[in-house]
């Protein structure tokens, strides 16, 4: 049994409802099957022999995709000559810096929906099931539901990154966000840069947080995003992290960020 058939037996064993789950033939199915099962995992302690196969596992997945240096992201703008802030079109999860930050939800134990295509599936589907269980322990501390417009931070195990960053930014259902909401997105913004000072970050790559399926206008996301970090740093000069990524994935969100920061 290979490293893959391995993990997969694993989880499926772990949970009764999955017993008579077939098993994919190919190796791309195998690699959704393993994302999949983890994405619906609740969390819990592992063996340590499935810690380490999945760690490997998940390092040559990194491998493959290929990490991107901080040298190989585009510097749009010295903000001043403390701090740059640079515009990069990509997979986050692929980013060696200090810190990544996660848009999260108010469990803040990742998304549970196989195969999704947010980046809270996608960061921890990269990072390991340990991260689920961080999380865990963190909000049993907690001992209730994240607040919007606060922040936690997280080791990131399998990611290149050291530490992800996880917010809870506003649902818009309307698609119009009212004064409140885009006062806590801008608490998200402040609440991850006082997090980052306060750990000595130096370097960090921000998620469009808010737009998609929670529905804030991207314009509008990117507006606050781009002023609120700008105003931190000005207010903070002393601040610890000298490189701000804002990191996007979608054409439009680039082309909304790269006008903003000429």
């Amino acid at each position: 049994m290979n490293c893959l058939d391995f993990l997969i037996d694993y989880l499926i064993k772990e949970d009764p409802q999955y017993s008579e789950m077939e098993i994919p033939t190919t190796e791309q199915g195998k690699h959704n099957l393993f994302r999949a099962l983890r994405n619906m995992r609740e969390p819990k302690p592992v063996s340590e022999e499935f810690l380490r196969l999945q760690d490997e596992e998940l390092q040559a997945q990194l491998q493959e995709k290929g990490i991107v240096e901080w040298d190989a992201v585009k510097q749009f703008s010295i903000f001043n000559s403390q701090f740059s802030i640079s515009l990069w079109q990509g997979d986050i999860t692929r980013l060696r810096v200090d810190a990544i930050v996660n848009a999260a939800n108010a469990q803040m134990l990742g998304c549970f929906h196989p195969l999704h295509r947010c980046i809270d599936n996608a960061i921890h589907s990269a990072a390991g099931v340990q991260l689920r269980e961080e999380c865990h322990r963190l909000m049993q501390q907690q001992g209730h539901l994240e607040p919007t417009g606060r922040a936690k931070i997280t080791k990131a195990y399998n990611l290149p990154c050291k530490y992800v960053i996880h917010t809870v930014g506003p649902i818009v259902p309307t698609g119009i966000p009212t004064p409140m909401q885009k006062e806590q997105l801008a608490s998200c913004y402040r609440s991850i840069m006082q997090l980052a000072d306060e750990n000595h970050l130096e370097s960090i790559a921000f998620c469009c947080i808010s737009t998609g399926e929670f529905r804030f206008p991207n314009q509008l996301a990117a507006g606050i995003a781009v002023r609120t970090v700008k105003n931190y740093l000005t207010a903070h000069p002393d601040c610890s992290v000298k490189q701000v990524v804002f990191n996007v994935f979608k054409n439009l969100d680039k082309d909304i960020y790269g006008r903003l920061l000429q």
